[in-house]
């Protein structure tokens, strides 16, 4: 049986960050035709959080190729087993336990934060229909506790199947367009953080997806 490796206690590596964004950019314009509109919204210094719809397993390294800042996404700590789990960390990816309060990886996010980077979440949790129908409360709480905004990223067309060589991956040298969104915050000013509160916030940035995605569909005819 894998054991997944010990989480480093310090912060994640923003120069491997960086270097995971360099081999996005290879990766995912060297396999598909990537076309990304709104970067220039995603603030240029500063903590920001990008709250990403999940359709698919590219979404995460298509998002770290084409967003202009380096992007420490927490995933789900089932990916880090063997030689992956240590590249993820080498990259500065963050691994959460999706299955309790994980108090390692909300410290470490929030530390990201504070140092002013760029925080990637997929809201809904896991893998589905990519839509914002179904957010966790995850995403108001980093949002509420570190007053970093919030950059709605749509990422549409890495669901298409029909591949030569994989079948379950877009077709090579398809089209995925990634639209990035005018940063919001999700709080109401007051800095509460109570169970009501957190609710409120989830309840605002749920309409704000919401209406990314339906405004980035219009714009690329998705």
């Amino acid at each position: 049986m894998s054991v997944p490796p010990e989480r480093p206690a310090g912060p994640p590596s923003e120069r491997g960050a960086d270097v995971g964004r360099r081999i996005g950019v290879g990766l995912m314009y060297g396999l598909w035709r990537p076309r990304v509109l709104g970067a220039w919204k995603v603030p240029a210094s500063g903590p920001a959080i990008l709250a990403v719809n999940h359709s698919h397993n590219i979404d995460g390294p298509m998002v770290m190729g084409v967003a202009p800042r380096p992007v420490h996404f927490l995933i789900k700590k089932e990916a880090f087993v063997g030689p992956l789990g240590s590249f993820l960390t080498g990259i500065g990816q963050l691994q959460v336990d999706r299955h309790t309060t994980d108090r390692t990886a909300i410290t470490r996010a929030l530390g990201v934060l504070d140092a002013g980077g760029v925080l990637g979440i997929f809201p809904e949790g896991t893998r589905g229909e990519g839509d914002f129908a179904s957010l966790r409360a995850g995403l108001a709480y980093f949002a509420v506790r570190s007053g970093a905004p919030i950059v709605p990223v749509a990422v549409l067309g890495s669901a298409d199947r029909g591949g030569t060589l994989v079948k379950a991956l877009p077709p090579l040298r398809s089209r995925v367009d990634v639209v990035f969104g005018a940063p919001f915050q999700a709080g109401d000013g007051s800095g509460r953080r109570t169970r009501k509160a957190l609710d409120e916030a989830t309840e605002r940035i749920q309409k704000q997806l919401s209406a990314h995605l339906e405004n980035a569909r219009r714009l690329t005819s998705r």
